[in-house]
């Protein structure tokens, strides 16, 4: 398929846009309603970690059939079958009576909203030039970053007038608009006329687990493109409140912040990557050498303890966005028949990642401050793991530059 224009590219990607806005929401606005939750179905505390995990199974399972059936059938067709999959996982968790029924809905919009990022992507691999993809991929983690800004502070304020059910029923129909506009606004799939190898069957997964490339680049995506995810969804917040002593209010507007310093740096990034692109720049080399930067901030945060509040996260949050040009390189690394399948394994080593980290990381503290360790020691041991994990990767990463 031909290039598009660049209205006509606009016009692709807003739509595109406005889904992974409404997936993002979804991913973490339990979050925020969880003391609400927990009340209303007094749920334990495993219970709601079992809760918030759910969205991330619902999402992990569908990864690898998804990328065959994007190569296959093309990003609007698919991505429309799963929106209709996420609206019904909102409905049910709207009428929910019991922690089940909360379950199921959560484990069904995350299913549903799954495709939300690796559809576009997909398409763009065809649709867009390579300076293009990377700052159409940097938008669309901008919009992400927008949607999980928006529910933190902004959820806490609709709460009291709208209640949570009839939140889920208004999120439930500005899916249905965001396939609507899908279905109106993104070109149809044809097969690739310049696709080497044309007539002949794609690869499957087995050929994307052997190439060189996606085996160099799976463990950063793991531990510091996953663990970027774990942290700012989940263990930003508790160290802020059990290590800095932030109340809550004070911890949800800590996150809303760190969300919002995430927005303006996919939007930065979202003009670098053309710039980059322009002047030859590899994106490997790039993020060869921004990586370091967030594991020294994440030993700044070791260090400084007690002392290392919003800003700090903050900081290593967005150390951390230089992870965000893995995506578009993954793509070009395959040719555009298999582009699907090699974003979707990827996208399912970087969720498995973050359902790792977030359970590893809580079962080391929990051990330490079980063995009499302050809070403080027992989050300075789990991360510091989780800092070795990072240098582990990066350092792989820099040696297998190269090898066949």
């Amino acid at each position: 398929m031909s290039l598009l224009a660049r209205p006509a590219a606009v016009l692709v990607f807003l739509p595109f846009a406005a889904a992974y806005f409404l997936s993002a929401l979804l991913r973490t606005v339990t979050a925020t309603l969880a003391p609400t939750l927990a009340q209303a179905f007094s749920l334990s505390a495993g219970e709601l970690g079992l809760l918030s995990g759910g969205y991330f199974l619902g999402f992990a399972v569908p990864q690898l059939p998804l990328g065959h059936w994007l190569d296959c059938h093309g990003p609007r067709k698919v991505l429309l079958a799963f929106l209709g999959v996420a609206v019904a996982g909102c409905l049910v968790f709207a009428q929910a009576s019991g922690f089940s029924g909360l379950l199921v809905g959560r484990v069904l919009f995350g299913a549903g909203v799954s495709a939300c990022l690796m559809a576009p992507l997909t398409g763009y691999r065809r649709w867009y030039s390579p300076a293009a993809q990377l700052r159409a991929n940097s938008w669309m983690l901008m919009t992400g970053s927008l949607g999980m800004v928006a529910s933190t502070l902004p959820v806490q304020w609709l709460l009291p007038l709208v209640g949570w059910r009839a939140m889920f029923w208004g999120i439930a129909a500005l899916v249905l608009l965001s396939a609507g506009w899908i279905a109106l606004a993104v070109p149809a799939w044809r097969k690739s006329t310049t696709a080497p190898g044309l007539g002949q069957p794609a690869p499957g997964y087995a050929a994307v687990w052997r190439d060189p490339y996606f085996r160099r680049i799976a463990p950063l995506g793991f531990f510091t493109y996953g663990g970027m995810m774990a942290m700012q969804t989940l263990w930003a917040g508790p160290w802020l409140q059990r290590v800095s002593h932030y109340g809550v209010l004070e911890a949800a507007t800590g996150l809303f912040w760190i969300n919002v310093s995430m927005l303006c740096t996919f939007w930065t990034w979202g003009f670098l990557g053309p710039w980059m692109a322009r002047h030859g720049m590899d994106v490997n080399r790039v993020m060869a050498r921004g990586v370091p930067l967030s594991l020294c901030v994440m030993l700044g945060i070791l260090v400084l303890g007690p002392r290392a509040g919003t800003w700090a996260w903050a900081l290593y949050c967005v150390s951390c966005t230089v992870m965000s040009l893995s995506l578009p390189a993954v793509a070009m690394a395959f040719d555009a028949r298999v582009a699907g399948r090699g974003l979707s394994a990827y996208n399912l080593v970087v969720f498995v990642g973050v359902f790792v980290l977030q359970w590893g990381i809580g079962l080391v503290v929990d051990a330490f401050s079980a063995v009499g360790w302050t809070q403080l020691a027992a989050f300075r041991a789990a991360l510091g793991l989780y800092l070795a994990c990072n240098l582990a990767a990066w350092l792989w990463f820099v040696r297998t530059a190269g090898r066949p």
